[in-house]
């Protein structure tokens, strides 16, 4: 038997409030995303079940620059916010 540790592919992207493009897999901040592949939909809530944050999902990063997103692909230890916003 093979080992498949590779990393499977992201399930899609999307634009936080601070215009990052973040991973549904990995958005950071405590936050966890719903998808709904149908409707292109991701709802970012928070630990307690609040919805925080609700955006559009792109499938891949081809599809992010076809829609003609400048946005920054960070990663989910980037924090969500800025200090002088209280995050």
């Amino acid at each position: 038997m093979s080992d498949t540790t590779a990393p499977t592919p992201a399930a899609g992207f999307f634009v936080d409030w601070d215009s990052n493009l973040r991973s549904v897999d990995d958005p950071g901040g405590g936050y966890r995303c719903e998808v709904d592949h149908g409707a292109r939909y991701v709802g970012v809530f928070s630990r307690d079940g609040a919805l925080a944050h609700e955006a559009t999902l792109y499938r891949t990063l081809e599809a992010v620059e076809r829609a003609g997103i400048k946005a920054r692909l960070v990663p989910g230890s980037q924090p969500w916010g800025r200090p002088r916003d209280g995050f």
